[in-house]
């Protein structure tokens, strides 16, 4: 069993959230703005939150962003919506959110987001239990669903990649393609000989590759300058 903290201005919505999670076993605490959420928030920290992004008073965003920079934001966050755009559902999970479930939610989306969020949890919190670096955590991944996003980050030097998965698989390979060329252009200061060391590809097939993707061959020399 989970305390689970649903946000949302909509009566209904509250209701049947906290009718489902309650049949799944669930401690649910209800608030319907961002002062009910904070107050709930300072009181016990939840093992999931249920975030509504469109809210009178403090949007889900705002909130969020606030939790995130006053180290409030060490649970799992799930941003719910039924207007917000791929922009919106990027910059929450770039704040911190783990998913976005687009209304009306079904029961089968919502437990299912749920199970995920407390399984997210429950790693985060035995990372912090021992002391893992943050830095050995090599490839983070992150899904919204719908709309499918992924946000993909490396450890060492800053890479962020955001990628919309609702696509055709050859568009989004050459989108990952692209992204992964021009990283290895940018750490060897485009350098072609090494891009082609590290990529493991033949300087010719790399060239061909590389303009076959749009690649801006000269972005890795004027990130170095």
């Amino acid at each position: 069993m989970a305390n689970i903290l649903v946000v949302d201005d909509e009566h209904g919505i509250r209701d049947l959230l906290w009718e489902i999670l309650n049949d799944g076993g669930h401690q649910v605490e209800l608030a319907e703005n961002a002062a009910q959420a904070r107050a709930a928030r300072l009181r016990e920290r939840p093992d999931l939150v249920l975030l509504d992004i469109w809210m009178p008073d403090t949007d889900g965003v705002t909130l969020l962003k606030e939790w995130s920079t006053t180290g409030l934001l060490n649970m799992p966050v799930i941003m719910m919506s039924g207007h917000a755009t791929i922009d919106t559902a990027v910059e929450a999970t770039k704040i911190g959110a783990l998913a976005f479930l687009e209304k009306p939610i079904t029961m089968q989306k919502l437990l299912k987001a749920v199970e995920q969020g407390l399984a997210r949890g429950t790693l985060r919190q035995a990372v912090a239990a021992e002391a893992v670096p943050r830095e050995s955590l090599v490839l983070e991944s992150v899904q919204i669903s719908p709309p499918a996003v992924a946000v993909f980050q490396e450890a060492g030097p800053q890479s962020t990649q955001i990628f919309t998965l609702d696509k055709p698989l050859r568009e989004a390979r050459d989108e990952f393609e692209k992204a992964y060329f021009e990283y290895h252009l940018a750490r060897e200061n485009g350098s072609m000989t090494r891009v082609a060391e590290k990529t493991g590809l033949e300087r010719t097939h790399l060239y061909r590759k590389l303009k076959q993707l749009g690649v801006d061959l000269t972005r890795g020399k004027r990130n170095a300058a």
